[in-house]
């Protein structure tokens, strides 16, 4: 486990942050490209941020819920969606990734989600299945990455 803490990100300080790991990450590590990286639902998520003992950002993901969330999935009845999961390479490797699923799987149940549903790249479906996900359909492209729909019962 890390020495991170995990929070809901609120303050434009937080939200910076927040922007500045998936910036670091999907724009600049995995050349997403910005247009899709930021997107109409982030106004409305709920993001969490992890920080490290010093301040420093380490990760974050984001929480759609409600009637966004049915929109996204499909129309399944409290099912929530947890995206944009990013963790820094120096926080890598450390379980600060499964700290902070289970931080916005905690944060959909208490908004109602019986099950959350993700879309997985698919070179990181071993870390979700060994989080109790399981992988659903065909292997599908989402910003020139191949990715995965999974799904997790609360």
């Amino acid at each position: 486990m890390t020495a991170a803490t995990i929070r809901i990100a609120e303050a434009d300080a937080d939200l910076e942050l927040v922007r500045a790991v998936r910036r670091e990450v999907f724009v600049v590590e995995q050349n997403v490209p910005e247009e899709l990286e930021y997107d109409e639902y982030d106004a409305t998520s709920v993001h969490l941020l992890a920080v490290g003992a010093d301040g420093a950002a380490l990760g974050t993901g984001r929480l759609i819920f409600g009637e966004q969330a049915r929109k996204l999935t499909g129309g399944v009845e409290g099912r929530v969606l947890l995206g944009r999961l990013a963790v820094v390479a120096a926080a890598r490797g450390t379980g600060l990734g499964a700290e902070l699923v289970r931080a916005i799987e905690a944060a959909g149940a208490e908004r109602g989600g019986a099950e959350v549903e993700l879309h997985a790249q698919v070179r990181a479906l071993g870390f979700y299945e060994r989080l109790g996900y399981v992988a659903e359909g065909p292997v599908y492209d989402d910003a020139g990455i191949a990715h995965r729909t999974m799904t997790r019962v609360l």
